[in-house]
């Protein structure tokens, strides 16, 4: 994934974001869903339409989710965020904006399938699902975001629990998950060897880009070493997966100079 580029708008609203897994399509009750100012070219492009955090948003376009997840990897692709208040451009000049980027032959749209596939396999957390208030940056795999300055001052929120658990243990952490067979899902029971549960997955889904199952979960320390050989219960029954470094697919993000 070279680039992912981002459409937004100026809208005064602030909400979580929530997995596909909890989209709806949408029904009568459609008015009442807020609509970004690209609802109408979304339509247009084909979009098929869901019910996503309080939004009408798109899941996917003409093309499969599985072209449009390979399409963003090798070229570019636009995603519409203005549901998520990170304010780039005027609403009203959102489908002028939108219409010159895909003059570009790389650029396509990609819609919330596509967009949460890319972030598993990069490892990225969606919060409500892989973290939340209650999860700390150490449990969370998450230590690289906290600079040795703020190490040291302890200057942040939280900074009395974390600070310690960044010299010491956890009793759990987030870790990637990779099996054949059935995909893992968010609630799979992750169990031990002997069939104990130890934990539970809390995102996953088939990976285009690997043609295998990827997830992450948490499980006490003493099985997150990557390699580490567990069982995942799907449909009922188990299945072996085992513990993988993260990201699953090396990133090439684009960052300004």
């Amino acid at each position: 994934m070279q680039r992912v580029v981002s459409v937004v708008a100026h809208l005064g609203f602030r909400l979580q974001a929530l997995p596909p897994a909890l989209c709806r399509p949408l029904s009568c009750a459609q008015d009442v869903l807020r609509r970004t100012p690209l609802y109408d070219f979304h339509l247009a492009h084909g979009g098929k339409m869901v019910a996503f955090a309080g939004w009408s948003l798109p899941v996917q376009y003409r093309d499969s989710h599985t072209d449009s997840h390979l399409h963003t990897r090798q070229h570019c692709s636009l995603f519409d965020v203005s549901h998520m208040l990170q304010i780039s451009v005027p609403a009203a000049e959102a489908v002028h904006l939108a219409t010159a980027l895909l003059k570009n032959p790389e650029v396509k749209l990609a819609g919330l399938a596509a967009r949460d596939s890319l972030r598993l396999e990069a490892g990225l957390c969606l919060y409500g699902n892989d973290i939340d208030e209650h999860t700390t940056p150490v449990e969370g795999s998450l230590s690289w975001t906290l600079g040795k300055r703020r190490r040291a001052a302890m200057d942040f929120p939280g900074a009395k629990v974390i600070v310690p658990q960044l010299k010491g243990k956890v009793q759990r952490r987030r870790v990637g998950l990779m099996c054949e067979g059935a995909p893992m899902r968010a609630h799979s029971p992750i169990l031990n060897m002997e069939g104990t549960k130890i934990g539970t997955v809390t995102s996953g889904c088939p990976s285009p880009s690997l043609k295998k199952n990827v997830a992450m979960g948490y499980v006490p320390c003493e099985y997150s070493r990557p390699g580490t050989m567990l069982l995942v219960e799907v449909r009922r029954k188990q299945q072996m997966a085992v513990v993988s470094k993260m990201p699953f697919v090396s990133t090439n993000y684009y960052t300004l100079k």
